[in-house]
């Protein structure tokens, strides 16, 4: 009986992964976003130029460098100027291309394939540039000298695959998935992360998360922490079961969509989101990570920071809209499938769309403010060079996170020599220990990337000013 038993459980074991075997692949990295990270990096497209992966980016830094003036990357600098082709666009062009050298297009190309921001003419013509250049620049070459650091790269990021539950998916949005899932390692795409999706000729749909790589441990190899990288795989593949939903109902949802994103435009258009639909689709993606990370039983602490997190990426109704997701999961008798509580999302957003200026009064209330500067004040003229601090105080604590202090606009030469930074005890205080010149302008930018007080919320930039005597 015990050897039934085990042999039962050997056999479920099996079928599940095997069922996973079959909707997700396992990570690997794609020979067509690497080269399309690399194109755009040449056209200087800051969003694919990160350094994070000094290794890899130095090499294509040295196979490349010669190419940056090729036809191709001239037309993609003209139409990410003109037409705004960046971010996500690039991806979802990776994707609908076949494999190298002709990279025939999987589907047809047209107006709003594989993304409205190309348009078919320019799609059309990038494709045929980008047969050139793949033959000029000796492409081949450069993926074959770096394809066991492909293999290498992918297989350290097999405990985060493991870790995904498709599971929750199915159950949690009451929808079979009849798509395949890809896990795609970017390499050159820094923290960048993409969720593309492509239906086949044949009707079959492919969803993709294309993951950044942005943290390296001490050999200079990438480091995928479980932590850092499965909330981001989670968010990915979670557009899958909301974008279409907010697509089929954007009629409904746009008047609550346009107020809301009418207030938070430019937080959201910091964070690439060009448009109320996709602010929306984002909102109800970064609830579904929590609401799996509540499902999970994450660690607490873990939960609340990335509550914090979207908070501070002034998503200020997150909570509510978690709760909201929560109370769709109780009522799963009455609602089988969240398409079926969309009426609900719909009348929820109504009521954010009412209550967003009063969500935005609190949010910078709440919001930490620099009190005084303890040697002088800002904008000074006559500042003491021989001052060995700045110590900047704010009106709360901060999380200890580090320092976010940025290069203002008068350049790199304005910016005071920095040769350590520190929190006092209580985490009001910021202490820069400086090596200040004569009769000299400075300036730098306290950013909110790193100032951040313990409910989330990060300063808004603040600029300092002086000049020594």
């Amino acid at each position: 009986m015990k050897k039934i038993i085990l042999l039962l459980l050997v056999l479920v074991s099996v079928s599940l992964f095997s069922q996973k075997k079959q909707i997700l692949d396992k990570p690997k990295v794609d020979e067509r976003v690497e080269l399309l990270s690399i194109v755009f990096r040449l056209a200087e497209a800051q969003e694919y130029n990160s350094e994070y992966f000094k290794l890899y980016t130095d090499k294509i830094g040295k196979h490349f460098s010669e190419y940056k003036n090729h036809e191709l990357i001239q037309f993609v600098k003209k139409i990410r100027k003109e037409n705004g082709v960046s971010y996500d666009a690039v991806m979802s062009m990776a994707i609908h291309l076949g494999g190298a050298p002709n990279f025939n297009p999987l589907v047809q190309l047209s107006d709003t394939t594989p993304e409205k921001r190309w348009g078919k003419e320019n799609a059309i013509k990038f494709v045929e540039l980008l047969q050139k250049f793949y033959q000029d620049a000796h492409c081949s070459e450069f993926f074959k000298e770096n394809s066991e650091l492909y293999k290498n790269v992918s297989a350290r990021f097999i405990p985060v695959y493991n870790h995904l539950d498709l599971k929750w998916y199915r159950q949690f949005y009451g929808k079979e998935p009849r798509e395949r899932f890809k896990i795609i390692n970017g390499l050159g795409i820094g923290g960048g992360n993409y969720g593309p999706n492509i239906t086949l000729k044949n009707g079959d749909r492919e969803v993709y998360a294309i993951m950044g790589t942005w943290s390296m441990d001490s050999t200079g190899m990438p480091k995928f922490n479980l932590n850092n990288y499965l909330p981001t795989l989670l968010h990915e593949f979670n557009h899958s079961f909301v974008n279409y939903l907010v697509d089929k109902n954007a009629h409904s949802l746009q008047a609550s969509g346009e107020k809301i994103y009418a207030i938070e435009t430019e937080a959201m258009k910091r964070q690439a989101y060009g448009n109320w639909e996709t602010m929306v689709k984002e909102s109800l993606v970064r609830a579904a990570v929590i609401k799996y990370m509540k499902d999970h039983q994450f660690d607490k602490i873990q939960i609340e920071n990335e509550v914090k997190e979207q908070f501070s990426r002034k998503f200020l109704w997150i909570n509510k809209l978690t709760e909201e997701l929560e109370n769709y999961d109780k009522q799963r008798d009455k609602y089988p499938t969240f398409e079926s509580y969309m009426p609900n999302i719909i009348k929820a957003f109504t009521a954010y769309a009412d209550s967003i200026e009063i969500f935005e009064k609190k949010y910078e209330e709440k919001r930490p403010k620099v009190l005084s500067i303890s040697e002088f004040r800002n904008s000074d003229k006559n500042i003491d060079a021989e001052i060995k601090t700045i110590t900047i105080n704010f009106d709360r604590p901060l999380l200890d996170r580090g320092f976010s202090i940025v290069i203002g606009n008068l350049g790199e030469t304005a910016f005071p020599k920095v040769k350590d930074e520190k929190y006092s005890d209580d985490k009001k205080t910021v202490i820069l220990q400086v090596t200040l010149e004569k009769d000299k302008d400075y300036q730098f930018i306290l950013s909110g990337k790193h100032f951040i007080s313990d409910e989330g919320i990060p300063i808004k930039d603040y600029e300092i000013n002086f000049r020594t005597k």
